[in-house]
Parts: structure tokens; C-alpha cells; sequence
């Protein structure tokens, strides 16, 4: 894909719970350099039981812990990205034979908890030296884990009002603790627009998804993502009034998007989260799709949209043909990109030259840059 077009940026999702920071930094590295600066990682925690068997744990790293090791796990990367290797480290004069100047590149010697690395970086530094940095999570350590790294968060959630009080939270902690300009972090919601070029049409295409939609399937998603199993209730049981808080807090939350459903039950959870997911279905014409996006806008202080797909790729085809018109009609949606050809970073902060993490972020401490000595550059 990206040796098929030249601007749009590609965020790859990988845990960090069962990869070596070692290992994946080089593969990172290699893909920055082949795509000329357009990666970003997607940095997630994984939290499948199974998934930890698999990999021959007996069970899954405790949640606080798996974001602990994670935190450790970046920091590692910072070094080997931005450390290990000075800007003019690389030299390439063919007459001399020489690539790389030796006392310009180093270990890192990162001795943690998790880690330990003694390196140097395999690659030398890419366009970005750090790809751009992305993140999902909104508990608590989530949101320590975002204010200090995430360049870009994703959020899912059935309202506005659900993730709202956590994004302006990770922004206030940006600001307060880590020194950044938290307009800086971008937020994208988790939508699935049906859109229709009349209101019937677009609830049609609704009513025929739902006919192939699974409902066990989506009540595997739902355990997995909340580790609620739904499975030991009722079939016609309200969720609204079991003993448990968690569900009940849950499904409250799901009621709170759709208030004219009466009662809750573990098959009215399937139906709302077969299609969409975790986020909000906007059902309608391409003015009130856009409508409900600015709600979103407006409500939740989010600064953009993580399209999910009904069917692929008809869904992506409405999106392009019905509803980015409505968008660009309200000045709402972009022409090109800011920097044609340029790298991942560059286009997502709209400068020209930003290749490498913002001054104000953690990364940039890192920097080893070009004419500092080694012994006059400490590694954080």
C-alpha cells in the first residue's frame, strides 16, 4: 500500500505485552524508511486470556502491570529510535568507503523491571526516527499512558458523553503533568455511518445488515473487550437489575445511546454492538450523518472519525461518494494533504519539516542530535 501512493499515513497496531522492543524496533524503523516516513504504531496492551496461553504464559499480565511494562517497553523504543544513533551518524561517502562514522552511533544499555536491552539500534534513523504514536485506553492508566505518548487517541463509546470526561482529563494531564500543548493530541471516535441518499433508504440498508449480523459473535466481542460474560443470564433477564455493577454499569451506559429500548437484555446487547461495535451506528442522509459528527465534535472534543465498515467496501464507497460532498460543503473536511508526499507526521500536524515528535513531547528528549558528543548527551 505504501508503495502505491505517496501521502496517506499507515498506523500499524502492535501489542506490546508479547513483542521485543529490540526486534520491532527494527522492524518499525525498516518500514519508516520503505514508506518514506509515513508509519505510525498503534501502541496497545493485549487482554486475551487466551492469547497469554498461547504464548506460554498460564494467564494474562494483571491490567495496571501490562501498562507498567508497557510504559517501559516505549521508553525502550525512545532510546533505540532517538539515542542510539546521532542525526549525522550516517556520512555515506562512497570514496572513502565510509557509511557511518563509529563513535556516532552507540548501546543504550537500558537495564528496567521488563527490559533489558543493551542494543545498539539495528537500523539507522529513519525520516521519522520515531514513527507517529497512537494509543486506545481511557482507565486509568490508559489515560497516564496517553497524556504522556499519544500523539493520536482512539475512542469508542455508544454517546458523547461517555468519553468526554476522559478526554479532557488525558488533555488536562497533557498540560499539567507533561508539558504539552494538549490541542496538540488528536482524538478520533469509533463511528459507523449507514448512509442513504434518503432517510428510508438509509434505514433500509440498516434493516437488511442486521439480517446477517451474529449475535453470538457479537456477544464473544462484548466479553472480550469488557471480560463481562454475559452467557450465565437469562435470555429474557434485565441487565439493568442483575447483581453486578460492572454489567449494570455497562449496560447503562449502552441505554443512555438508545433510550427507547425498554428493557436490556444480553440479546438487545448483541443487536447494538453486531454492527458498529463499541461505537455509535449514525443512520441517515449525508446531512444528518454530518450532523451527528458535529454532535460528536461539539460534545466529546474529538478531533476526527475512526470509519468502521457495514460491508466492505460499499460502506467506504457512501462515505466517499454521499457523505465527504456534505463535509467539504461545511468546511469540515480537507482538500489534500498539507504536505503532498510528505511523512506521517509532517501531514497529521499540517508542518512542513515535522518529521520527528514536537519539542514538547517525551520523545524529543531522547534526541540525540547532530555534533553533541556521546558523553555529552545522557541518555534518559
Amino acid at each position: 500500500m505504501a508503495a502505491a501512493t505517496k501521502s496517506i499515513g499507515f498506523g500499524v497496531t502492535v501489542s506490546t505485552t508479547y513483542e521485543q522492543p529490540y526486534h520491532l524496533a527494527r522492524r518499525l524503523s525498516t518500514v519508516d524508511h520503505l514508506s518514506k516516513g509515513r508509519l505510525g504504531w498503534n501502541i496497545v496492551t493485549s487482554y486475551l486470556d487466551s492469547a497469554a496461553r498461547n504464548m506460554g504464559f498460564k494467564e494474562q499480565i494483571a491490567h495496571d502491570e501490562r501498562y507498567a511494562q508497557a510504559e517501559e517497553y516505549v521508553k525502550v523504543m525512545y532510546k533505540l529510535f532517538e539515542s542510539s544513533w546521532r542525526d549525522d551518524a550516517v556520512v555515506l561517502n562512497r570514496e572513502k568507503g565510509v557509511y557511518t562514522v563509529p563513535d556516532r552511533v552507540r548501546e543504550i544499555n537500558h537495564k528496567g523491571k521488563y527490559f533489558t536491552v543493551p542494543g545498539p539500534h539495528i537500523c539507522q534513523p529513519s525520516p521519522q526516527r520515531t514513527p507517529l504514536l497512537l494509543q486506545a485506553g481511557t482507565s486509568k492508566a490508559g489515560k497516564q499512558f496517553a497524556a504522556q505518548s499519544a500523539e493520536a487517541i482512539f475512542v469508542s463509546a455508544f454517546s458523547p458523553s461517555v468519553p468526554a470526561k476522559s478526554i479532557a482529563e488525558i488533555r488536562e494531564l497533557a498540560r499539567t503533568q507533561h508539558g504539552r500543548n494538549s490541542n496538540n493530541i488528536k482524538v478520533l471516535a469509533l463511528v459507523t455511518p449507514i448512509i442513504g441518499r434518503t432517510e428510508d433508504e438509509a434505514q433500509a440498508k440498516l434493516a437488511d445488515y442486521r439480517k446477517y449480523a451474529s449475535l453470538d459473535g457479537a456477544l464473544a466481542l462484548f466479553c472480550g473487550w469488557t471480560g463481562i460474560d454475559l452467557g450465565k443470564y437469562g435470555d429474557d433477564e434485565e441487565l439493568r437489575q442483575v447483581e453486578s455493577n460492572a454489567v449494570r454499569s455497562t449496560v447503562e451506559a449502552y441505554a443512555k445511546f438508545s433510550p427507547g429500548t425498554s428493557k436490556w437484555t444480553k440479546h438487545t446487547v448483541a443487536e447494538h454492538v453486531s454492527i458498529g461495535g463499541n461505537g455509535p451506528i449514525i443512520v441517515g442522509t449525508p446531512a444528518q450523518v454530518a450532523d451527528g459528527l458535529q454532535t460528536w465534535v461539539d460534545e466529546a472534543d474529538v478531533d476526527g472519525f475512526n470509519f468502521a465498515y457495514a460491508l466492505f467496501p460499499q460502506s467506504f464507497k457512501d462515505i466517499i461518494e454521499l457523505l465527504l460532498p456534505e463535509l467539504k460543503a461545511r468546511g469540515l473536511f480537507w482538500d489534500d494533504y498539507a504536505v503532498p508526499g510528505g511523512t506521517y507526521r509532517e501531514n497529521f500536524y499540517g508542518k512542513p519539516g515535522q518529521k520527528g515528535p514536537l519539542d514538547e513531547h517525551i520523545a524529543s528528549t531522547y534526541r540525540w542530535k547532530a555534533g553533541v558528543n556521546a558523553k555529552d548527551h545522557v541518555i534518559p
